[in-house]
């Protein structure tokens, strides 16, 4: 069925006759119409015969009787029965007959009343064919035992077990596969139920795709049969209906090999549309910040790395050095607020989306800022699992809106769908874990995942599997300062726990060595003075809603406009608006690189505006410590530069 254009007329969906015809044949009433109807009704019909495959046409081997109907909302295009009646609507009839319909624009996806009518007819005969496939006797035990689990909401919260896996024994609706790439993935969890809501809601050709998979197939083969670029835009479903068919329309164009993306990374200099070629993808290898002590952090963080090569590179184990090409794919919950609350997590109240961002700033994000060390481990997928991840990251990247929930569709089990569904792996099927860590432990138990590279330490520091966190690095570099300076702190934490005032008369009795080690303690002290702030204003935010704060309500302005302007990076749909569907084609480049550039040159200037509008917010002390240690980064990386200088060195910058 299809909103408001067309409607089904309530049925059982039957068996089909056991008396053999020669495939499909459309059959028009033409009682009561003039020749030139019978003409115009005939043509359509035709031209449907000639777009359908042919083996829809031969296995859909019934008569279907297809008539003018005047008992039909005037909204409506047609209906048809589960069996083999197909009625559309008189109304239309005349603009059918002189014509005026191929030229008369319509609000609907395809644009004219004509192109309409043809991919009414086309969904309809869908929908017959989708029910009408039959069911050996040797599986009825199976058909019973499943039937009595279906509940109100349809055979998609059924396990997998009562679609089966052999063509006779499901409709395209129910088929996992499909079910997988369409929106409707196994649960995490509940031991292969379906998930009940489509959450690819973000460039659809029609949201009404998304209401159940009955309407999601035969939307999609509408597309598939009339639009020549359906096989760029949807390219894993056209696959699919390619393959059932054993037959596709040919294509317009060849397609792109790469897919662009909005890279949310923080570098607001750069413009953020990339592309990715999956050819170019060597590797793809699970990602997995470890805990610490925040809550929400507990249990880590899971994302997925592409490793990619260089332009210049072959494809091969070198890609790995190519630090600065690889891209981290991470579901994280877009909070449009700054309040982090921990009941909105729990009950989803928090957009969930894949972000794209470079390497380079995750490994800074969780090493140098949270502290939590990257443990990055390889899949062992093929080559052909590798290359349909990637397709299907972007085909989410652009389409994927869900919800983000702490303890039942965290980034685990949004990385886990992702995989599932992308590289359509066995051995990812049967897997559930809700846990970042847990996952990492069951994709190693199914030999999906080689943590060997971890066991030598320093071996996988060098070659890139693990990133450790800064807080080692600080401690040894305190340890350079205990064993030069008479310091009475015994670990890191305590000497960062010191004022800058009390750090700072240490700096003109260091040497060389001990200087550099002062310099990056400063540093961290710095990012953590800025840490502090942060939390500080949030609280401040919170606790000052109700209040008449003028310097408050400058920053709240500020900092909304920053949510608003930079929800694009995780909701990239947003700035093509209703042009197009799918993956965005090589002619939409253009438009959203103007647009992307634009909101990051706003994004820009509204940072700037909030540094300044927020440490006005701070607590004296507060704002006192963070210029105090700014000064003290200042005060020892001259004294550094000093010190290389006399001791012969070229001048560091």
């Amino acid at each position: 069925m299809r909103p408001f254009a067309v409607w089904l007329t309530a049925g059982v969906v039957l068996l089909l006759s056991s008396t053999a015809q020669a495939g499909l044949q459309l059959h028009l009433n033409d009682e009561g119409l003039t020749p030139a109807q019978q003409q115009a009704s005939q043509a359509l019909l035709d031209e449907a015969m000639q777009a359908l495959p042919p083996r829809f046409i031969e296995q859909l081997d019934r008569r279907i009787n297809v008539g003018w109907t005047d008992r039909m909302p005037a909204n409506a295009y047609g209906q048809a029965s589960l069996v083999s009646q197909l009625d559309l609507n008189r109304n239309l009839l005349d603009s059918l007959t002189d014509g005026s319909a191929a030229t008369q624009k319509t609000h609907r996806p395809h644009g004219t009343v004509r192109r309409e009518m043809l991919a009414t007819v086309l969904h309809e005969l869908t929908h017959i064919y989708d029910r009408s496939r039959l069911w050996p006797n040797a599986e009825r035990a199976l058909i019973q035992r499943c039937t009595r689990r279906t509940s109100s909401a349809g055979l998609i919260g059924l396990p997998d077990e009562c679609r089966g896996q052999n063509d006779r024994r499901f409709t395209l609706s129910d088929d996992p596969r499909l079910l997988d790439l369409a929106g409707w993935p196994q649960y995490v969890g509940r031991r292969g139920e379906r998930e009940q809501h489509n959450r690819q809601v973000a460039r659809s050709p029609d949201i009404y795709e998304t209401s159940s998979p009955k309407e999601f197939v035969a939307v999609n083969m509408e597309y598939f049969l009339l639009d020549p670029s359906y096989a760029c835009r949807r390219p894993a479903l056209y696959r699919y209906y390619q393959e059932h068919f054993g037959w596709a329309p040919a294509a317009k164009n060849t397609c792109a090999p790469s897919f662009a993306f909005l890279n949310a990374g923080n570098d607001f200099a750069k413009t953020p549309l990339g592309k990715v070629d999956p050819e170019r993808v060597y590797a793809i290898d699970y990602l997995l910040a470890e805990a610490n002590q925040n809550w929400v952090s507990r249990w880590g963080h899971s994302m997925l790395r592409l490793v990619i090569c260089a332009p210049d590179r072959p494809r091969g184990p070198d890609c790995r050095l190519d630090l600065d090409q690889h891209l981290v794919l991470s579901y994280r919950a877009f909070v449009g607020d700054v309040q982090l609350s921990s009941w909105d997590g729990l009950v989803g109240k928090y957009p969930s989306r894949l972000f794209v961002l470079p390497l380079a700033q995750v490994i800074d994000e969780y090493t140098k800022t949270e502290l939590r060390s990257l443990a990055s481990v390889p899949l062992n997928l093929t080559r052909s699992e590798i290359e349909d991840t990637v397709e299907h990251a972007a085909e989410m990247h652009w389409s994927y809106d869900g919800n983000y929930y702490f303890l039942s569709n965290n980034c685990a089990v949004e990385s886990l769908k992702l995989l599932r569904s992308g590289s359509n792996n066995a051995q990812l099927k049967g897997l559930d874990s809700i846990m970042p860590n847990g996952l990492l432990e069951v994709l190693k138990g199914r030999g999906l995942a080689d943590t060997s590279v971890l066991d030598d330490p320093k071996e996988a520091l060098r070659l890139g599997y693990r990133f450790d966190s800064f807080r080692e690095r600080y401690q040894a570099m305190f340890e350079v300062l205990k064993k030069h300076l008479p310091i009475k702190q015994q670990n890191v934490e305590d000497w960062l726990a010191l004022s800058a005032a009390e750090r700072r008369p240490w700096f003109e009795r260091a040497d060389l060595r001990t200087s550099a080690a002062l310099l990056l303690l400063e540093q961290a002290s710095y990012r953590r003075q800025l840490l502090l702030a942060q939390d500080e204003v949030k609280q401040r935010y919170l606790g000052a809603r109700e209040l008449q704060n003028g310097g408050m309500e400058r920053a709240n302005a500020t900092l909304q406009q920053i949510l608003a302007n930079s929800g694009f990076l995780s909701r990239p749909a947003e700035l093509l608006g209703s042009s197009g569907y799918g993956l965005p084609q090589p002619s939409e480049w253009q438009r959203l690189e103007s647009e992307s550039s634009l909101r990051q040159k706003q994004l820009q200037t509204l940072t700037g505006d909030l540094d300044k509008e927020v440490r006005a917010l701070l607590e004296p002390s507060r704002a006192a410590e963070i210029s105090a240690s700014e000064a003290n980064v200042k005060e020892i990386g001259e004294h550094l530069r000093k010190l290389h200088k006399a001791g012969g060195g070229l001048e560091l910058p």
